[in-house]
């Protein structure tokens, strides 16, 4: 998992301002309950009345408000106010200027009170009216009358006794709910409008519209916040790809034969396609989801907290049951996802050898077993994608019955709130989204559980690439060849054994080969001759002794130094897609056409070249397919060619083709290659027999050295080559057959 994250921070940059543009849309998101919230309670139920003590209100219902305000705090009030002649019909109070956010809470905790008591006085409820014929009844006979209000009571009471009464009724009104009590304040405050000739229905519509401006707003920043995330984490996913496939074809392009057997190509492929992929994707929703959802559930549990904690518990037991559900998908989905990389790798693998042995395949009508071998691999990663599939599939319902049944707890909860006066519907709505929110937030998490393990996989093996160590290297202060070097190059006691093998595959190898002389290494099948040329160019170091090209050892310089000296042929003539120009100048980019033209001659090649219409720019496809196995080893003999190297290094490069073409080639070569180094390596003894010198390896060691004839005479396993492929003439002559030619 770290793996992921390490590639992630790579553009650490780019992650600091897509949490900072996620912030902004969360707040976006978390502020959107609040206004449902205020757009129900306040736009809808209280009629656009936002205020809990009034702004302004007339003479005459300050003079009833203050019947309720105890004499020490009556001056507190009216300090807070002017009286004001001109704006209203009546007399009225107007709020002072300047009133600090401590005094408005001052003036809303004294008048809390008394406004409930004034608003039900007015209302005539059931409750008031008890009170309003007790206090009838307590007057003195002759004193009440029919239309004597409460408060016209309370202005003939003395004031002790009105003080006395004020106190009983604050101590009724002290074990109301808060709710109730700001219920109360802002329908008195919408009557004391009302009364002054306020419209009502506009302060309403404007309400409205100013907070659902505001929730359109939110919503539109949030959008766009999203759309940006959605960019730069984009962004931020193709640029990881892109250097992760850099990395690894670079470390790929380093890799010596010995990592190349550790890992397979098509185990390359995967983890440089696939695995990639996987990584990218994952980051893109790491960056979108896995940041955002822990943002949006902490300020969710914030906003919460504010909304309405006694249905906190709630949340609790959602996350709860949620990261249960989360921790079984990993203990489950985690090792399966190993080992579905590992079944593509196979996929691969197998596909592959088909695809490259189709000819073989259908030669000896194996197509049958082939398929059934293919079959086997594929039912085996659909075995496994079902099962993450299904536990993907569990997993969507059981998210959606907890996220469900925390709604229905709510709902439940939250209705015997506004029952009992604790909370309005506006805040239970309000906390559903906001609780929603949380659980989505999680949700989403618990969605990216499926993907991430797999991601992480996938990290593992292209880190495992990139951690590999190559074991061919170049030293840290590298030497340099002699510039009057002309490619002298010397075994000397070399032994080599291929890793994690028991025994040397090439034994005590010592010789010389010289420039303007061919040396040509001849042996049975599996001698060792492929493997000590391979040790010319470093795809394979010795094991003992060492390998000197003009007295200097071939590890002390640099590879790209060493192989600048060497013209390479392999046994398998290998081309790229292009035309034949750029695969003849593939070493050479800077040659001349007519070194080009040049190579083709010497190689042979220029007679089918001149027989295509485009000549030297027919497109080559990928691989050589659209050529001979003849014209493409002819080729990869002219892109040696063109290169003009100091050491030729044919490796068997002359089985494809034919007797006649051989010895023309070896004819033309032998007038290009006269001052440099051929080394040759052949099954053929007719290619190799006018040699200057003739290695014969025989189980990895030297059985022989010297030219055809001397050979012929002192070694034993040259001649039984020899008799095996020439005639009695060639034998004795040491010249090819006429009846060859």
């Amino acid at each position: 998992m770290k793996n992921l994250f390490k590639y992630a921070a790579e553009h650490w940059k780019a992650l600091l301002l897509i949490i900072a543009v996620l912030f902004i849309q969360a707040y976006c998101d978390l502020s959107l309950p609040a206004y449902t919230s205020d757009i129900v309670n306040v736009g809808i139920q209280q009629g656009g009345v936002e205020d809990q003590v009034p702004e302004q209100i007339s003479l005459e219902e300050m003079d009833r408000l203050l019947l309720f305000v105890p004499s020490d705090e009556q001056q507190t009030v009216l300090d807070s106010y002017m009286e004001d002649e001109n704006i209203y019909d009546v007399p009225a109070y107007v709020i002072k200027a300047g009133m600090t956010d401590e005094n408005m809470t001052e003036l809303r905790d004294v008048l809390a009170g008394p406004m409930m008591l004034t608003a039900g006085f007015e209302s005539g409820s059931e409750m008031t009216a008890q009170i309003e014929e007790q206090l009838k009844a307590a007057l003195p006979d002759g004193m009440a009358s029919d239309d004597m209000t409460v408060f016209d009571i309370l202005q003939m009471m003395p004031e002790e006794q009105r003080e006395t009464l004020i106190s009983g009724m604050e101590e009724m009104t002290a074990e109301l709910p808060d709710t109730i009590l700001d219920q109360a304040a802002v329908s008195f405050v919408g009557s004391a409008y009302e009364n002054l000739g306020v419209d009502m229905d506009g302060l309403q519509i404007c309400y409205l519209m100013t907070t659902g401006g505001k929730m359109a707003g939110l919503a539109l920043l949030g959008m766009a916040a999203s759309v940006l995330v959605g960019f730069m984490a984009s962004r931020v996913g193709a640029a990881t790809g892109r250097d992760l496939r850099g990395r690894v074809f670079r470390k790929v392009v380093g890799f010596s034969n010995n990592e190349f057997d550790h890992f397979s190509t098509a185990s390359l492929i995967t983890r440089s396609t696939n695995d990639i992929q996987q990584i990218q994707l994952i980051i893109v929703m790491l960056l979108r989801i896995v940041l955002y959802a822990p943002i949006l559930a902490i300020g969710g549990v914030i906003q919460v907290f504010q909304t309405n904690v006694s249905m906190s518990w709630i949340i609790g037991l959602a996350v709860v049951l949620i990261g249960l559900v989360i921790l079984l998908l990993f203990l489950v989905a985690m090792p399966k996802f190993r080992i579905m990389q590992s079944l593509v790798d196979k996929v691969n693998l197998v596909m592959r050898e088909i695809l490259t042995g189709l000819p073989v395949i259908r030669a000896f009508s194996t197509q049958k077993h082939e398929e059934e071998r293919f079959d086997q691999a594929n039912r085996d990663l659909t075995r496994t994608n079902l099962f993450v599939n299904r536990a993907m599939t569990f997993m969507m319902p059981v998210m959606m019955l907890i996220m469900n049944g925390v709604s229905v707890l709510i709902t439940w909860n939250g209705a015997h709130g506004i029952d009992g006066g604790q909370m309005q519907v506006g805040d239970m709505m309000a906390f559903i989204q906001y609780t929603l929110q949380i659980i989505m937030g999680f949700l989403m998490l618990c969605m990216l559980s499926i993907m991430l393990p797999r991601a992480a996989v996938a990290a593992d093996r292209v880190q495992e690439v990139l951690d590999s160590t190559t074991s061919i290297l170049d030293p840290e202060q590298p030497a340099m060849f002699s510039d009057a070097g002309k490619g002298v190059l010397h075994f000397e006691h070399v032994s080599f054994r291929y890793p994690g093998a028991d025994e040397n595959v090439l034994e005590d190898i010592t010789f010389t080969a010289k420039p303007g002389e061919t040396t040509a290494i001849i042996g049975s099948t599996g001698s060792g001759k492929s493997t000590l040329v391979n040790l010319i160019p470093r795809f394979y170091d010795v094991t003992e002794g060492s390998i000197m090209l003009d007295g200097v050892d071939i590890r002390k310089v640099s590879q790209h130094e060493l192989r600048e000296k060497l013209g390479y042929v392999p046994q398998k003539g290998v081309l790229f897609s292009g035309d034949i120009a750029s695969n003849i100048l593939f070493g050479n980019p800077e040659g001349s056409e007519a070194e080009m033209v040049e190579a083709a001659r010497i190689a042979q090649a220029e007679e089918f070249i001149e027989h295509k219409s485009e000549r030297y720019h027919s497109r080559i496809s990928q691989g050589g397919s659209n050529v001979s196995g003849g014209q493409k080893q002819r080729l990869s003999i002219a892109r040696a060619v063109a290169k003009h190297p100091e050491v030729f290094i044919f490796d068997d490069s002359f089985s494809a083709l034919d007797f006649k073409t051989d010895v023309t080639l070896r004819k033309a070569l032998r007038q290009k290659t006269k001052e440099s180094t051929v080394v040759i390596v052949a099954q053929r003894i007719s290619t190799i027999m006018n040699a200057e010198q003739i290695i014969v390896l025989d189980d990895g060691r030297i059985a022989g050295t010297g030219t055809h004839r001397e050979l012929l005479e002192n070694c034993e396993v040259y001649r039984q080559i020899a008799v095996s492929q020439l005639s009695e003439a060639e034998l004795h002559t040491g010249k090819e057959a006429a009846a060859h030619a």
